[in-house]
């Protein structure tokens, strides 16, 4: 089969994808799920687990039959069995899988949510371009997601807006005791303060924190499109009651309404180091509903083809249980789902071999990950950032190129 990538590397082209509105939702699997209880099922052998495969949607591939109505449209969804990263801890693997490579310190790579929204984002919209949807965001464990850095160099702008817990922006409101006059007046006072640092300093950092600030105004306007109350109770319900379902359903809404990338974070609950099986019988049937009410609901409303949906953790888990009968944290084989936006379905690219032991097919590291990522969505993912003096760093390290199997050719 020929390579479809170079299609997508004229600038063209690429300014073309950016006027459609090309944008991703990324369900992000936090403390990593088992490619053998969802994609990558090994029927028959130790390793399997007590649940059978099932037939799909395509003839002769099988998911886990905890997942029967991501069987019934894998001809929409495109699976990378084949996935072979690094790191095997949850920072690390956060860290590679999220910003596409390993850190180079003092230097922080922005996230993706971050590229994305710089590259196809309109900064001056009220409705953020990056939004995190988490049911946690008080904290948990994953701290490389509750703080720090995300936008990296390219400035705090291109931050995300974070969300979650009760489906609402916090702290957005004008306290009652402040009146709408006293309320500009103060902001008047900021901004020329800021500006004036900002000016007196040189500083880049300073102008982003400035255009972070300039969003609140935009946030209090569009405040309403959070309330997921608003939204139709059947849509509620098909998605299903859980956080990270709701939120799912939210990430839906707000792409429809001017958002470019929405991650939705899940707290930690698939680092399932004890009673695997029962831990993901509870689970994966949630993923299995949100996945097809999400890509069904994309694609009835005519969004799939300009929307990439993926769903992924930070890497896979062990053919084998530990004593605890949970599976502990593997990064030498694992997988994940792709829908939409250029995306081709009906694909399973790479295997494993029999037990699930190591990739035996078409290995896929986080780079090649982050070039198909970038092309499908009209991104050069070879392009280099622009920091003046400091080191070169491109939006995809080395020389990896977009997996041209995964990429529809118009």
């Amino acid at each position: 089969m020929g390579s479809f990538a170079g299609l997508f590397s004229a600038q063209a082209i690429a300014d073309e994808v950016k006027k459609q509105g090309k944008k991703c939702i990324l369900l992000w699997l936090c403390g990593a799920p088992s490619q053998f209880e969802t994609w990558d099922p090994k029927p028959g052998t130790e390793t399997a687990g007590p649940f059978a495969a099932i037939p799909t949607a395509m003839p002769g591939v099988h998911v886990s039959e905890l997942m029967p109505q991501c069987a019934s449209i894998l001809d929409k969804l495109a699976i990378i069995r084949s996935m072979k990263t690094e790191p095997s801890e949850h920072f690390q693997g956060i860290d590679v899988l999220t910003r596409g490579d390993a850190p180079r310190p003092p230097f922080t790579r922005p996230i993706l949510g971050s590229v994305v929204a710089q590259q196809l984002g309109q900064l001056d919209s009220p409705v953020p371009q990056f939004v995190l949807l988490d049911p946690c965001p008080e904290g948990n464990e994953f701290k490389a997601f509750k703080g720090g850095n995300w936008a990296g160099w390219l400035g705090a702008e291109y931050g995300p807006v974070r969300a979650g817990g009760e489906y609402s922006i916090p702290n957005i409101l004008r306290p009652e005791s402040i009146d709408e006059a006293d309320h500009a007046d103060r902001e008047a006072l900021r901004r020329f303060l800021s500006r004036k640092f900002e000016n007196d300093q040189s500083s880049a950092a300073a102008a982003g924190y400035n255009a972070a600030f300039a969003r609140v105004k935009g946030l209090m306007s569009c405040a309403p499109l959070f309330d997921i109350e608003r939204l139709p109770a059947d849509d509620r319900y098909r998605y299903g009651p859980g956080a990270f379902a709701q939120h799912a359903l939210l990430a839906r809404h707000l792409i429809e309404n001017g958002s470019t990338f929405v991650m939705v974070a899940n707290g930690m609950p698939w680092d399932n180091h004890v009673f695997q099986h029962e831990m993901h019988q509870m689970l994966v049937p949630e993923l299995d509903n949100v996945i097809y009410q999400l890509v069904n609901d994309l694609s009835e409303r005519g969004m799939l083809d300009d929307t990439l949906v993926i769903a992924m953790g930070e890497f896979g888990r062990t053919p084998w249980l530990n004593d605890a009968r949970g599976r502990d944290h593997y990064a030498k084989a694992w997988s994940l789902a792709m829908a939409g936006g250029g995306i081709r379905g009906g694909v399973v690219h790479g295997a494993t071999d029999e037990r699930g032991f190591d990739v035996t097919t078409d290995p896929v590291d986080n780079r090649e990950l982050f070039a198909t990522i970038f092309t499908t969505l009209g991104i050069d993912p070879a392009a280099e950032y622009d920091l003046g003096d400091l080191p070169t760093f491109h939006r995809v390290e080395g020389d990896a190129k977009p997996i041209s199997t995964l990429l529809n050719a118009g």
